[in-house]
């Protein structure tokens, strides 16, 4: 088995065709996507068509609660823009995401960790403009009762992979649309295979037109966004 796995698009749809178009050169028997899809200054519902396009397996993150729930406390200004641009038909596609998901035995999908979409499961979120991985036993008893081989999840946009010692995989595929304290723009995702000694994680970068990008969200009146799409460099602070 092939899969391709996707998280926190953040409504880039360039950083989404550049994933895409990668996605073509390959077979997969299905593509995950792992939440966040829409909140971003960019192209919320040009990035939902296309993920709704894909027939993909799909969870909501923290973003997606926040841009259905857009008058709640929660709701940031581009959870806002992104509501406002969405149709009908696509926010009754986000709506019927759940916070969690299995394909087959193997695969367990969720945003941040299986207790919570906001909770970093393999990064601490962010301390300063370091990330760092938690402590073995803080990873191993987010995975408590979990019987899935391979256990997935996003929400720090900070690609990663870890093997507990029982031999279960957990992988962050990082993030296709927003780069953060990464040194790099490029739009990143996620390919896993199931060999004969195990399942094995292609962790892929791909370059796009971060500029045209950029460009976009300061067009939409973010220009916060500008500096963290062009060069991936900039932390958290400020953009949501």
């Amino acid at each position: 088995m092939r899969v391709a796995v996707l998280s926190d698009v953040h409504g880039n749809s360039p950083a989404l065709d550049a994933v895409l178009e990668d996605l073509a050169r390959h077979s997969f028997d299905a593509v995950l996507c792992l939440g966040d899809h829409v909140s971003g200054p960019i192209d919320p519902a040009g990035a939902a068509e296309r993920l709704m396009g894909l027939g993909a397996l799909c969870i909501q993150g923290n973003h997606d609660r926040w841009v259905l729930d857009a008058q709640g406390a929660r709701a940031g200004a581009v959870d806002i823009f992104a509501r406002n641009l969405l149709t009908p038909t696509q926010i009754e596609w986000l709506a019927g995401q759940g916070a969690e998901a299995r394909l087959g035995t193997d695969i367990y999908l969720c945003h941040g960790a299986p207790q919570g979409d906001e909770i970093p499961w393999l990064d601490n979120f962010y301390k300063g403009r370091t990330t760092t991985l938690p402590s073995e036993a803080e990873v191993t008893r987010a995975a408590q009762g979990l019987t899935a081989a391979v256990m997935l999840c996003g929400h720090t946009h900070v690609p990663r992979t870890v093997r507990l010692r029982d031999g279960r995989l957990i992988v962050n595929p990082g993030s296709v649309g927003m780069q953060l304290v990464r040194g790099s723009p490029d739009a990143h995702y996620a390919i896993l295979e199931q060999r004969r000694a195990g399942w094995q994680t292609a962790l892929i970068a791909i370059p796009y037109d971060t500029e045209s990008a950029a460009r976009m969200a300061e067009a939409n009146g973010f220009s916060q966004w500008g500096e963290a799409i062009r060069f991936g460099w900039a932390g958290p602070e400020h953009l949501f």
